[in-house]
C-alpha cells in the first residue's frame, strides 16, 4: 500500500512520502493565488476559491491569509465565509454546509500524530475527517480537531477547543468546549 493510500483509508502515513508532499506543495501555491487576489474582485476570488476547493456552493468569500494543506478536500455550500487568517488543514476531508461563518484566526485540522516519539520520529500522521452542519457561526481564535462533527444551528465561542461532536441548536464554548446552552432553530418555524 502506498502512503497515499493509507492516507486515504484513515490509516497511519508518511507525511513526507512525496506524493503525499506533493498535494501540501501544491495547495500552499494556490493559496498563494488566493491570497493574493484583490478582495475586492469578487469574481476573481470566487474563480481562485473554486480552483482551490474541492467544492464551493453559491456566494464563497474566503479573507486574507488562507491557509490549507490540499485543498481538494475542502466542500462546502452556499454563503460560506471565513474571516482573516484562517487555516484548514485538509488532509483528510473538511465537508461544512450552508451559512457557515468561521471567525478570523480559527484552525480546522484533520491531522493528528503519535503520542509516541518513535512514531513522531517515522514521521506518521493519521487523518479523520471534519463535518459542520448548516447555519454555524464559529467564532475567533478557534480549534477543531480531527474526527469531529458539527451539527446545524450551533454557534462555538471565541476561543473554544473543540474535541468532541456538537449537537444540532446549541451554543458551546471552552477548553475543552462543553454545551453552554441550548439555542432556538428559528428558520424551524418557516
Amino acid at each position: 500500500m502506498t502512503e497515499l493510500e493509507k492516507l486515504e483509508a484513515g490509516l497511519p502515513y508518511d507525511f513526507r512520502d512525496p506524493e503525499v508532499d506533493a498535494r501540501k506543495l501544491h495547495a500552499v501555491k494556490m493559496c498563494k493565488v488566493l491570497n493574493e487576489t484583490d478582495p475586492t474582485d469578487y469574481p476573481a476570488c470566487e474563480k481562485a476559491i473554486r480552483e482551490l476547493f474541492g467544492s464551493v456552493g453559491k456566494n464563497p468569500v474566503v479573507l486574507p491569509r488562507f491557509n490549507c494543506d490540499n485543498g481538494k478536500n475542502i466542500h462546502v455550500g452556499d454563503d460560506f465565509l471565513t474571516n482573516y487568517n484562517v487555516t484548514i488543514l485538509d488532509i483528510a476531508p473538511v465537508t461544512i454546509g450552508d451559512h457557515v461563518i468561521i471567525g478570523p484566526g480559527t484552525q480546522i485540522i484533520t491531522v493528528n500524530h503519535p503520542l509516541s516519539p518513535s512514531g513522531r520520529r517515522k514521521s506518521l500522521g493519521i487523518a479523520k475527517p471534519v463535518t459542520i452542519g448548516n447555519d454555524v457561526w464559529i467564532g475567533g481564535s478557534v480549534i477543531i480537531v480531527p474526527g469531529v462533527t458539527i451539527g446545524n444551528n450551533v454557534v462555538i465561542a471565541a476561543g473554544a477547543v473543540v474535541t468532541h461532536d456538537v449537537p444540532d441548536n446549541c451554543l458551546v464554548g471552552g477548553v475543552p468546549a462543553r454545551k453552554i446552552k441550548d439555542i432556538p432553530n428559528d428558520l424551524e418555524e418557516e
